[in-house]
C-alpha cells in the first residue's frame, strides 16, 4: 500500500496526485503521439474520431457532470460550431482564427440559451434543450443561403503554417491537430476544476440551496457553465465537420445529443477520465460490432447483413447495465478496484455505498 505524506499546500491543488501519476499520463501521451507509426490509416482515423467525441464529451461534462444541468440539446451546439467554422473559412478567415472564433461564437449562443433556461431544473431543462436540438434542424434548412440547407456543405483541407491538414489527404496531420486540441481542452478543464469557478460548479451540482448559502451566484455560475460547455462543444463540432468532410442538417440530429449524454454516463459522470472512456466505447463500438458479425458469419456460415438498430440496442443495454450495477461508470469501477488494492486487507464492502445527493427541499426541482 502506497501512502503519500503531504508537506505543503500545493500538493492539494496541483493537477496530479504525485510524480508517479504524472509519469503515467506522460507515457500515455507519448504512446498516443506515436500512434501514426504503429497504427494503419483506418485505425488512426478511428482514434481521431474517439478524440473528437472525447472533446464533445468534455464539453457536456462541464454542464452535466460538474454543474448538474442535464442537456439533451448539445447536438445543436455541435452543428453551430461546425457551420460557424466552415462559414468563416469560406469568408477567407484563416483557420487559426476561424477555429477559436467558432468556439467563442458557440459559447455566446450558449449564453443566450442559458438566460431563459436558468429557472429550469431536471427533466424540464432536458426537455427544453431537446426541443432546441430539434429546432436546430429546421433552422439549418431555413437558413439555406448560409448553411446550404438540405444539400449541406463540403469542407476540404485547411492550411496551417503552410501545411495542408486534411482528413483524407493528410490523416496524420489531422490526427495531430485533433490531439493538440484535446490536450489543450483537457489541461484547461483540469485547471478549471482547481479554480474557485470550478468549485462553484460542483457546489451548484450538489445542492443549489447550500451553494447559495455559501455565497455562490447561482445564475451567474450556470450561465458561465453553459458558455464554457457550448464553446468546447463548438470546437468539437468544427472538428467533427472536418472529419466528416460533407455534412447537412441530418448530420447533427437529436440522436447525437442522446449519444453524448449516454457516453458520459457510461464513462463516469463528474470525471474527466469518464469523457475519454465513454468516447472509446461510442467510437469503437460500431467497428467492434462489424468485426464481430464478420467473425461469427465466417465461423458459423451465417449472413453478415447489417441488422437495423443493433448498435443502438447494444449501446442501450450497456447503459442500462451501468445504471443498475455501476452508476459511477467505467471510471467509478476503476476507482473501486484501485482502492481495493490500495487498502487491502482493510477495504470495506460498503465504502462506496450510494447515498442521496439532494436535500429534501430539492427533491422535486
Amino acid at each position: 500500500m502506497r501512502v503519500i505524506f503531504k508537506t505543503n499546500y500545493m500538493q492539494d491543488i496541483r493537477p496530479w496526485k504525485d510524480t508517479y501519476q504524472l509519469s503515467l499520463y506522460l507515457i500515455l501521451l507519448v504512446i498516443i503521439v506515436a500512434a501514426p507509426w504503429w497504427l494503419d490509416e483506418f485505425y488512426l482515423g478511428e482514434l481521431t474520431n474517439v478524440l473528437i467525441w472525447a472533446i464533445a464529451g468534455l464539453g457536456l461534462m462541464v454542464l452535466t457532470g460538474h454543474t448538474g444541468q442535464v442537456s439533451l440539446g448539445h447536438a445543436a451546439f455541435l452543428a453551430f460550431g461546425c457551420y460557424a467554422n466552415v462559414i468563416l473559412l469560406e469568408a477567407g478567415v484563416p483557420f487559426l482564427i476561424a477555429f477559436p472564433l467558432a468556439g467563442i461564437l458557440t459559447g455566446l449562443a450558449g449564453v443566450t440559451v442559458a438566460i431563459p433556461a436558468l429557472r429550469l431544473h431536471g427533466i424540464y431543462l432536458a426537455i427544453f434543450t431537446m426541443a432546441l436540438s430539434i429546432l436546430m434542424d429546421d433552422v439549418i434548412v431555413l437558413a439555406e443561403p448560409i448553411t446550404g440547407g438540405v444539400s449541406g456543405k463540403y469542407l476540404g483541407g485547411v492550411e496551417i503554417f503552410g501545411f495542408l491538414v486534411d482528413r483524407w489527404g493528410t490523416p496524420v496531420q489531422f490526427f495531430w491537430l485533433v490531439l493538440g486540441v484535446a490536450v489543450l481542452v483537457t489541461l484547461g478543464y483540469i485547471n478549471l476544476l482547481r479554480a474557485p469557478l470550478g468549485r462553484s460548479f460542483i457546489a451548484v451540482r450538489d445542492s443549489e440551496v447550500s451553494a447559495q448559502a455559501m455565497g455562490v451566484d447561482i445564475a451567474r455560475t450556470k450561465m458561465i457553465s453553459f458558455a464554457l460547455s457550448c464553446a468546447v462543444t463548438g470546437w468539437a463540432g468544427a472538428l467533427m465537420g472536418m472529419y466528416a468532410g460533407a455534412f447537412n442538417n441530418e448530420t447533427f440530429s437529436v440522436v447525437i445529443s442522446i449519444q453524448l449524454l449516454m457516453m458520459i454516463v457510461i464513462g463516469g459522470l463528474g470525471s474527466i477520465h469518464g469523457a475519454f472512456l465513454g468516447a472509446i466505447v461510442i467510437g469503437f463500438l460500431p467497428q467492434f460490432l462489424s468485426i464481430s458479425k464478420e467473425y461469427v458469419g465466417a465461423l458459423f456460415g451465417g449472413s453478415t447483413v447489417a441488422i437495423p438498430g443493433l448498435e443502438f440496442g447494444i449501446f442501450g443495454m450497456i447503459l442500462i447495465a451501468f445504471i443498475l450495477f455501476e452508476p459511477m461508470g467505467m471510471y467509478g469501477r476503476w476507482l473501486k478496484i484501485r482502492t481495493w488494492f490500495e487498502l487491502f486487507p482493510f477495504y470495506r464492502k460498503d465504502m462506496f455505498k450510494r447515498q442521496k445527493s439532494y436535500l429534501k427541499t430539492e427533491r422535486l426541482r
